[in-house]
């Protein structure tokens, strides 16, 4: 069964940075794209990020474009998302998630398994 924890969050002010983890278990962490997903309170799961299986190939949703990155260490079993020049807006929690497709993807349907998140809390 997969298990993914995600770990990093917590509280920062507005133009800050964060480095969220989350340590894939289960079955082969490298042969599956990876995606981190987030939900503000009283909002719908939007999409964040996701990453080939390799690592080669990134995607962005727009609203974190050019202030978050995606990477992946396959030796560790672990995903990262960096995140600077936080915003209040930014203000979730925070889901890694592992999809069944071959290829990267936004939507959200593709991803079967799900971490329980870690929240992120941006202060103005």
């Amino acid at each position: 069964q997969v298990q993914l924890v995600e770990s990093g969050g917590g509280l920062v002010q507005a133009g800050g940075s964060l480095k969220l983890s989350c340590a894939a278990s289960g079955r082969t962490f490298s042969s599956y794209v990876m995606g981190w997903i987030r939900q503000a309170p009283g909002k719908e799961r939007e999409f964040v990020a996701t990453i080939s299986w390799s690592g080669r190939t990134t995607y962005y949703g727009d609203s974190v474009m050019g202030r978050f990155t995606i990477s992946r260490d396959n030796a560790k079993n672990t995903v990262y998302l960096q995140m600077n020049s936080l915003k209040p807006e930014d203000w979730a929690v925070y889901h890694c998630a592992e999809a069944g497709v071959r290829f990267t993807t936004a939507n959200l349907s593709e991803y079967g398994y799900w971490g329980q998140g870690t929240q992120v809390t941006v202060s103005s």
